[in-house]
């Protein structure tokens, strides 16, 4: 008997190696996906996402990481919600977010400021083993054309 499989063409689930090579993954698995749902490598809503994930990959690798654990990303395209959901699991639960209070001369510490300001909305769920962060963008809104600064003259 010939059974075809189906996959859902809306949810990426995928375990990353909690490393800076697995951070890296997951930010070029989230334009390939984004891609292959109708949403270019240049478009506003792939870039974002981009930034999102890379930020949530980021902590979930440093602060988040537990030796011999990965953490899971998750893309959720949700087209009657006008959402596209992003999810950064870590086994850490012990450890809350924490907003740094960067001074300008900091390098880091910024990166929940950078998920507030790009997300329609964003939190944090627990789970039995560490903890979700999530975030959302709008679809429709990030279809829109993003305006270009003209280069330099010349």
């Amino acid at each position: 008997m010939n059974v075809e499989i189906s996959t859902p063409t809306t949810e990426l689930v995928q375990r990353l190696s909690s490393t800076p090579r697995g951070a890296r993954l997951a930010r070029r698995l989230t334009g390939t996906t984004l891609a292959t749902w109708g949403h270019p490598h240049d478009s506003d809503l792939s870039h974002t996402a981009q930034l999102l994930v890379a930020e949530l990959a980021a902590n979930a690798v440093t602060h988040g990481r537990v030796q011999g654990r990965d953490f899971e990303l998750r893309l959720a395209l949700l087209p009657d919600k006008d959402t596209l959901r992003i999810e950064v699991s870590d086994a850490r639960g012990d450890r809350p977010l924490r907003f740094l209070d960067g001074r300008l001369e900091d390098e880091n510490g910024r990166g929940l400021v950078v998920v507030q300001v790009l997300a329609k909305r964003w939190g944090v769920a627990e789970r039995d083993v560490g903890k979700t962060v999530w975030a959302e963008l709008a679809l429709t809104a990030a279809r829109r054309p993003c305006p270009r600064r003209p280069g330099p003259a010349g």
